[in-house]
């Protein structure tokens, strides 16, 4: 008799809490052979296919495409060791996987493959809740042999998602902290702002949460264990918190609108005041995008960046790419000449191939140069790293250059390509502008900005003379270091660029 199993969305690594359904790779019936892709998703750092670990039918899919899944939601259910769809697709009445080392691969990890299974982690029950919730029952833990064992989809208790499974036990976070209620709950005082009934703060762990959850309810003041999670055994999402600030929001312009009129003798409000939510086409930021404005966001408020730029006469540099490509062999590109100057500089300046532990109030100088470049595509901006560039000739950079280019352009790029950058290079030059006061990639310290190299007057030898120019720009962490440390960097990168010949003393 054929054993159904669930494949969940697995960790994603890389801090990934959630995913969104780009496209379904299996239909209800298919047979699927173990580390067989069967879903494209889109995560926060790129678009990857996950592969599911088991061998079987499928019976069931959960979600449909442009759905967004939290890690731990059902993906499918597949009826191993059968060769025929089962009907219906019910995982009820399945035993435990005690045979699943044989039938799995083991964990799988978005952007990585499969691997070994993963250690069991340490599991809380949730205490039982007031007001109409009580905490799941059943017992979901996994067999001897680290397996799963086979459940049934069902809803989760006041819930919307409908992607959570009967019997499943949630892991719960017990280091989030609530203040307690300076007072009891009970009938609000007149005027008081009220927001929809939901039960009363438990004492217990709450569900956990994404790092992105805490600080959204904790800046905008929400309690989390007031809230009503609408993922998979009561997890609590982003949109349960932006759901709270909305209906916070409404019941406060609510509360302003029922006050009486603004007396005839006190001045009428400016023109251009704000008049409720803005209307037109609203644009979700989530999967690449969203990523990239929290990252630029946090980089803003927490580096205190300064940016140096000068400009420098590229003729000699562009001479002598045209004189490597005409020699034969595999063509050099400006950008791996660029990147070359670069590793050269930072191994002059490591001040600037650093990071600050905010933990510690340390900076910490990286041993290895992992190029970031910036790369446009249709889903946002991304930064492919080139690891251990330092190590690279200009021949070895164009190829990886190359090939990052054509997986971000393909939308193929894992977790492992997207992070670990120490330092970025931006060409936009490529959108034919001058200059730029580029944003550091945090939680990297300077990125270097490279304009476009147009013909200019430039005075040469004591001759005014028309010359290849570019501005170079360098956006700084001044934490790291100061102005001079900046300045003597960029003024290498120009002086190399000025005259390539330089770089042979650190060949």
């Amino acid at each position: 008799m054929a054993q159904v199993l669930e494949f969940r969305l697995p960790d994603l690594g890389e801090g990934l809490t959630e995913a969104e359904i780009v496209r379904w790779l299996v239909d209800v019936g298919d047979v699927v052979a173990i580390d067989q892709p069967v879903v494209e998703v889109e995560t926060a750092k790129a678009m990857v296919e996950v592969p599911c670990p088991y061998a079987g039918v499928v019976t069931q899919r959960f979600g449909d495409e442009g759905a967004e899944l939290p890690v731990g939601a059902p993906l499918l259910t597949v009826a191993v060791g059968a060769t025929e769809p089962v009907p219906g697709g019910s995982a009820e009445g399945a035993g435990t996987a005690a045979s699943q080392e044989a039938e799995s691969s083991g964990n799988v990890l978005v952007g990585y493959g499969t691997g070994a299974p993963a250690a069991r982690r340490r599991r809380v029950r949730p205490p039982a809740l007031t007001g109409g919730r009580s905490a799941p029952t059943g017992d979901a833990r996994t067999a001897s042999g680290g397996g799963p064992v086979a459940s049934a989809p069902g809803p989760v208790p006041g819930g919307t998602s409908g992607a959570s499974t009967a019997g499943h036990e949630p892991v719960w976070d017990s280091a989030v902290e609530s203040p307690a209620p300076d007072a009891p709950r009970g009938t609000p005082a007149q005027g008081d702002v009220v927001l929809e009934a939901v039960p009363p703060a438990h004492q217990g762990p709450v569900a956990v949460i994404s790092p992105l959850v805490r600080r959204l309810a904790r800046d905008n003041g929400v309690d989390l264990r007031a809230l009503r999670g609408s993922g998979p055994d009561g997890l609590v999402l982003r949109v349960d918190v932006e759901h709270a600030v909305r209906a916070r929001a409404g019941a406060a312009e609510q509360h302003i609108a029922a006050q009486p009129p603004v007396p005839a003798t006190e001045p009428a409000p400016a023109i251009g005041a704000a008049r409720g939510p803005a209307t037109g086409e609203r644009i979700p930021l989530r999967g690449v995008r969203g990523a990239v404005a929290d990252k630029l966001s946090r980089s803003r408020r927490e580096i205190p960046d300064a940016t140096c730029w000068v400009d420098a006469d590229a003729t000699e540099l562009m001479a002598a790419r045209r004189a490597m490509n005409a020699a034969g062999g595999p063509k050099i590109s400006l950008l791996a000449l660029l990147a070359r100057i670069c590793t050269a500089a930072l191994t002059r300046h490591p001040e600037l191939n650093s990071t600050v532990d905010l933990e510690t109030r340390e900076i910490v100088r990286l041993p290895g140069i992992h190029l970031g470049f910036a790369a446009q595509t249709d889903r946002g901006l991304v930064v492919p790293v080139v690891r251990d560039a330092q190590d690279r000739p200009a021949e070895s950079l164009t190829e990886e250059f190359a090939r990052l280019t054509d997986k971000a352009r393909q939308g193929s790029l894992t977790p492992a390509d997207l992070t670990g950058g120490t330092f970025t290079l931006n060409n936009y030059g490529v959108f034919g502008v001058d200059g730029s006061t580029p944003i550091i990639n945090h939680p990297e310290a300077a990125m270097l900005g490279v304009g476009r190299i147009v013909p200019k007057p430039w005075v040469h030898e004591g001759q005014l003379a028309v010359r290849q120019v570019v501005q170079l720009s360098l956006t700084f962490d001044h934490r790291v270091c100061d102005g001079g440390t900046a300045g003597g960097f960029l003024r290498y990168v120009a002086d190399c660029v000025e005259q390539p010949a330089v770089l042979l003393r650190t060949l």
